[in-house]
C-alpha cells in the first residue's frame, strides 16, 4: 500500500465517520492484496477502499443499503470475472465473520467489480519488470550512441 491510500485510510480514521475495526479490516484485505502481489496504491484501490469503508461502516451502524437499479448490469459485467466475484464473496464472508457486517448481493457486486479492475492492472512484479526492462533498453541506447 503506498503512502497515499494509507492516509486516505487514516483521514477516514480522523474523521471520526468509521468505526477502527473496520478501517483494521479493510487495511488487512489491501494488505492480502498485494501480499498475492497486486499493486495496492491510491491510483489502484483508492475507490475500492472508500467504498467498502463506507459499505461497512453503513451496514454496522444499522443503516439499509439499498439494491441498485445498476444491479443487474453489474451482475452481467461480473460474468467474465469469476475471479473477482470468488474474492468479493470472500471479503463478504470475512466482514460478516469478523465484523458482523453482512454486505447484501448489490454490494458484493460492487465490490467484484472494483477488484475485476484491480486484477486487470499490471502486478507489481510486472510493474519491476516493465520498468527493468526501460532500463536496460535505455542503458543499451546510451551506449549505443557513445560510441
Amino acid at each position: 500500500m503506498d503512502d497515499q491510500l494509507a492516509r486516505r485510510i487514516a483521514l477516514f480514521r480522523e474523521g471520526g465517520s468509521v468505526r477502527p475495526e473496520v478501517a483494521d479490516f479493510v487495511t488487512v484485505e489491501l494488505a492480502a492484496l498485494a501480499a498475492e502481489g497486486r499493486t495496492v496504491t491510491e491510483d489502484t484501490a483508492g475507490m475500492l477502499t472508500s467504498h467498502l469503508i463506507m459499505a461497512l461502516t453503513r451496514l454496522l451502524d444499522g443503516e439499509a443499503i439499498a439494491a441498485s437499479p445498476t444491479d443487474a448490469q453489474v451482475a452481467a459485467e461480473l460474468a467474465d470475472h469469476p475471479e473477482a466475484v470468488g474474492r468479493a464473496r470472500a471479503v463478504a464472508a470475512r466482514a460478516h465473520r469478523e465484523l458482523g457486517a453482512a454486505l447484501p448481493d448489490s454490494e458484493v457486486n460492487f465490490l467484484g467489480m472494483h477488484l475485476a479492475v484491480l486484477a486487470s492492472r499490471p502486478t507489481a512484479a510486472q510493474n519491476a519488470a516493465a520498468q527493468n526492462a526501460a532500463a536496460q533498453n535505455a542503458a543499451a541506447h546510451d551506449k549505443e550512441h557513445q560510441s
